[in-house]
């Protein structure tokens, strides 16, 4: 009765520790197989004009720098402004100098789940630089300018410049070939660069108008004005591609024979047998061998009990 008793309970153990790991194996399976989608939307930005100018002063020899945006938006949170003016404090004697004024200029910048673009356009506007306040640095019809980058694939990039171009009072003609200089004697020098494009496998960049400014006006206490203007410009980077979820792992194998086998198998199941002889194993080998160890162990067990107790 005593051996009874003992041999019982191991054989429970081991039938749960058996269905244990069997149950166990594929669920784990599936917990290390899932995929999470990337939360990388993207990233795009506009902006109308950007100065990088440095004024000299002839009072005091000093040099004011001269950094002016018009119209930047920047995104993951689409954005959009259509401000037509920019101003500048401190150089014109302390009065507001005008640098920017424009017809239409608008910029922006949208990114979605699967998509990031930044697009600006200008039209009728004038740029000025302190020293040349009735003289226009550069004056266009209209230019535009767009980045596109969607996720999986490849970014796009594009700048177009429509209309008459003039810089310092001087109409000239731009070409794609290479930069365009201007030369105005007693004024100063400036280098147009038209519709500069870059794209990588992420991102895109697009400027309808990069100039390279050196002017000496003498004009409203300015002696000398270099440095860099950019007009119509648009940036963005794709966003990352979801991830591929992996496939549903395959359910474990019933504890308990069917009651009624078929008596001939499928041309299918018979596929599936002689691939698991020649390769020897499936994806649910591990599991059944666990089971059997399981089993092998406490059946071990068992039997040692129940000869310690009938000596």
């Amino acid at each position: 009765m005593n051996s009874i008793n003992h041999r019982m309970p191991a054989r429970r153990f081991a039938v749960t520790a058996a269905a244990a790991v069997l149950a166990a194996g594929p669920a784990g399976l599936a917990g290390a197989g899932s995929a999470h989608a990337s939360e990388d939307h993207g990233r795009a930005s506009a902006v109308v004009l950007r100065t990088g100018l440095d004024v000299s002063l002839l009072d005091n020899t000093v040099n004011v720098p001269l950094e002016v945006s018009l119209n930047e938006v920047r995104a993951p949170r689409s954005a959009e402004k259509t401000a037509l003016t920019a101003e500048l404090d401190g150089v014109d004697h302390g009065r507001p100098f005008s640098v920017l004024r424009a017809d239409v200029a608008t910029a922006e910048a949208t990114v979605s789940a699967g998509k990031a673009e930044g697009s600006t356009r200008l039209a009728h506007a004038a740029v000025h630089v302190p020293g040349l306040p009735l003289l226009s640095l550069i004056e266009v019809q209209d230019v535009t300018s767009k980045a596109t980058c969607e996720a999986g694939k490849k970014p796009v990039a594009t700048a177009n410049l429509l209309g008459s171009v003039k810089v310092l009072g001087k109409k000239v003609t731009l070409t794609t070939g290479g930069p365009t200089h201007v030369k105005v004697p007693g004024v100063g020098e400036v280098r147009l660069d038209l519709s500069k494009t870059e794209t990588t496998s992420r991102t895109a960049a697009a400027s309808a108008l990069e100039l390279n400014v050196s002017v000496n006006p003498l004009k409203l206490n300015v002696a000398e004005v270099e440095g860099t203007v950019t007009l119509a410009k648009a940036t963005c980077e794709s966003p990352a591609a979801p991830a591929r979820e992996a496939a549903p792992a395959s359910p474990p194998a019933s504890a308990e024979p069917s009651a009624e086998p078929s008596a001939e198998p499928s041309p299918q199941g018979a596929r599936e047998e002689g691939g698991l002889a020649e390769t020897g194993g499936s994806s649910m080998t591990p599991y059944l061998a666990g089971g059997a160890v399981a089993l092998l162990a406490a059946g071990s067990g068992a039997v040692a009990v129940s000869r310690r107790r009938r000596s």
